[in-house]
């Protein structure tokens, strides 16, 4: 048995339950990752990709030098290069110097609208703020955003103006205190494992009635007292309609809708028309079992929604979010332990790039940069003179790609995602790639989005850097270094700081801070001005962290939010329509196709398509409904051609009960069969969330030959 050097507790790098890893270390070598069994959030137990999804730190594609393209790119003519022999190594000096220069250049000639960022979602709270501070103080841009624009922007819109407060009400852990929740847009053993099992022993410990409205059979269906099995994007008509039953038949909680609600009559006009027959009629599920769903929601002593991306990727994301918001609302299961309203945020931490200001409406601590006491708190906190910081609300994520052009933006800034493939309809984002004139990359591997940039910059991951990431229940969590940076690589905020004093100095500005000597310093200074974190410290979190807010070094943190109030005064309902999918099935397109994940892989796929968790699933499938399949001639693992108009992809069919009739489901982690050349690029007009989860396509049979072929992963520098 290998004893190690040391362990070193840190952070899972994955999905927001954030649970607590001890990563075993021999020789500077990460040989076994375990859990502690007093952790609160996961309690010793840990998914597969938390166990064993560590390695690809170790893979040889990784990236750790500096490299700058040896043919320079020009506007509207950009390539992708995977291929390292078309990068050549340069030192730090040289690469960031080459940054500078360029986004200088650009910024003088074109101004502030011509720049902007995307902050990334599995990199720190720290890294986070300097990249935002960055480009606010240096370049007057709020054009900053990161991936929540493309899974919870619905929620938090709705969030916002319904309660004032974007964040998950309650603790996941407060599933244990349930009597009855309802879990929505969520294929939570497969997203949050570690949630799920809470909520399997919630139901089988405890005897909590779990009510699970999705269009796919998932997992936790086997252990639920009620599945509606809904059409994708029919979320409102459903919802509304348990409101309807609830109002109906007087099951209202008439005390808290009365004392800390607003706006119920308007309201009240708007849900007339939502009968559970309505409901029934355009999103197939039974009538009685809207009730059954109601009644056992409303009489309930303590219930609570948890809801996933099948509520907000869609045109109407930010109605579907609001429709979940009005049951709590009407029950008064919210503000209470054991209630509330919860969605279950995606990447590890994209609650907290959110927390640090990483979007285009707000600074840190959601405080809009439109709102002149807003902005002169952040101009005095980084020295900017009165009136500097720009009070323009910027280009969300698919808006900056959409204005990449002559007049528009023309230099972007990377730091961890992978637009080429999380964006919608990815053939246009190809285009939009091409048009840009400058473009850094900051990561780890050359992705699809990476193989378009004209510098890299080598950084490094989380068992490399220190820092803190904010989960999914708003708890602050330390992340710890567990061996030195590969190679030359280094930690974000270290490269951010470095660049941001090359910037000043070409820009003749000498504004805020950028000497930190440790991360600490950095979320000290971020933490002075939003209160949400200003009780927050290393120390205090040294071993279990904190659940913001935590407004003062005495304060012990909140699990649950809104027991006397909202962040807005009173609760908002508004009234709602029922806007279908901007693209429902027809006879050229049949079928409904939705996205999401699968257990062993994450996001883009660059983390664990480096890793061994590959081989356990090596390759994309589309999951198609028996019924289905027998009608277009269609066998389990037989290669399929997947259609809709904007684009097509070939891999390989599992035929399952999983899905419903007429719904397909195609993973997004494989860049061989992406899903999102399929997807349509339709906009929630609130949130600007594009609809992942619902588009019309044709699947036909296909040959074998026309799988994408080996080599192809190779040149993508997967293998």
């Amino acid at each position: 048995m290998i004893k190690p050097d040391r362990i070193v507790t840190t952070t899972c790098p994955y999905c927001g339950v954030g649970c607590n890893l001890q990563l075993h270390v021999k020789d500077d070598f990460i040989f076994k990752v375990t859990s502690p069994f007093d952790s609160p959030v996961n309690h010793g137990n840990l998914c597969v990709k938390g166990r064993f999804g560590y390695d690809y730190i170790y893979h040889p594609k990784r990236v750790t030098t500096p490299l700058i393209r040896k043919t320079k790119q020009e506007a509207g003519k950009r390539t992708q290069a995977f291929d390292l022999s078309e990068w050549r190594e340069v030192s730090w000096d040289e690469a960031l110097d080459y940054v500078a220069d360029n986004l200088v250049r650009i910024y003088k000639r074109d101004g502030s609208d011509a720049m902007a960022v995307y902050c990334c979602a599995k990199a720190t709270n720290e890294d986070n703020y300097l990249l935002q501070k960055m480009y606010r103080a240096l370049f007057r841009t709020n054009n900053v955003d990161h991936c929540t624009r493309l899974c919870h922007a619905g929620s938090v819109v709705a969030l916002q103006q319904a309660i004032g407060s974007s964040a998950m009400s309650n603790t996941a852990s407060q599933v244990m205190m349930n009597d009855v929740f309802i879990v929505t847009g969520s294929n939570t053993s497969e997203n949050h494992p570690i949630i799920a099992l809470q909520m399997k022993e919630a139901v089988r410990q405890n005897g909590a009635k779990m009510i699970v409205v999705d269009p796919r059979r998932i997992e936790l269906v086997d252990f639920a007292e009620l599945w509606l099995p809904l059409k994708p994007g029919t979320n409102v008509p459903v919802f509304s309609a348990m409101a309807h039953v609830i109002v109906k038949e007087n099951l209202v909680n008439w005390d808290f809708v009365n004392s800390r609600t607003e706006g119920f009559n308007e309201y009240l006009e708007s849900l007339e028309k939502f009968t559970p027959e309505f409901a029934e009629e355009v999103s197939g599920v039974s009538a009685e079992d809207i009730r059954k769903a109601a009644r056992l929601y409303a009489g309930a002593k303590n219930a609570a929604i948890y809801w996933g991306m099948g509520i907000s990727q869609l045109s109407h994301g930010t109605a579907s979010a609001l429709a979940l918001i009005h049951l709590a609302f009407l029950t008064g299961h919210i503000g209470r332990d054991g209630t509330g309203l919860n969605p279950l945020r995606g990447q590890n931490n994209v609650q907290g790039a959110s927390d640090m200001g990483a979007m285009p409406f707000h600074y840190p601590g959601y405080m809009r940069v439109d709102n002149e006491e807003n902005a002169a708190k952040w101009e005095k906190t980084w020295n900017i003179e009165p009136g500097g910081l720009s009070r323009k609300l910027g280009l969300t994520t698919t808006e900056i790609l959409s204005h990449a052009h002559e007049g528009g933006v023309r230099a972007l800034y990377i730091m961890g995602e992978n637009p080429m493939m999380s964006e919608p309809n990815l053939n246009e984002t190809r285009k939009h790639m091409e048009q840009l004139e400058f473009i850094v990359a900051q990561d780890i591997f050359i992705n699809e989005s990476g193989a378009f940039a004209d510098v890299f910059l080598p950084a490094t991951p989380f068992a490399e850097k220190e820092g803190t990431f904010s989960n999914t229940d708003r708890r602050v969590q330390r992340v710890r270094r567990a061996q030195k940076p590969r190679g030359q690589s280094r930690p974000d905020w270290q490269i951010i700081c470095d660049l941001a004093l090359r910037l000043e100095s070409r820009l003749g500005r000498a504004t805020a801070k950028w000497d930190y000597s440790n991360p600490e310093e950095i979320l000290r200074e971020m933490a002075g001005v939003n209160q949400d974190y200003a009780g927050i410290t290393y120390d205090r979190i040294e071993k279990v962290g904190l659940i913001y807010p935590v407004p003062d070094m005495d304060h012990p943190g909140t699990p649950t939010l809104f027991k006397d109030s909202f962040p807005r005064g009173k609760g908002k309902f508004f009234p709602l329509e029922f806007v279908p999918v901007m693209e429902e099935a027809d006879d050229e397109y049949p079928f409904i196709l939705t996205t999401g994940r699968v257990l062993e892989h994450w996001h883009g796929g660059t983390m664990t398509r480096h890793s061994a968790l590959d081989e356990v699933y090596p390759e994309a499938r589309v999951e198609i409904h028996p019924a289905d399949a027998e009608v277009h001639g269609i066998k389990d693992g037989m290669p399929v051609r997947v259609t809709s108009r904007r684009g097509e992809v070939v891999l390989r069919a599992t035929v399952t009960e999983k899905t419903t009739v007429g719904v397909v489901f195609i993973p997004f982690h494989f860049a061989e069969a992406a899903a999102n050349l399929l997807t349509n690029d339709a906009l929630d007009p609130q949130a600007k969330i594009p609809e992942f989860k619902a588009c019309a396509v044709q699947v036909f049979p296909a040959r074998e030959n026309e799988l994408p072929h080996p080599e192809v992963m190779l040149e993508r520098g997967r293998y």
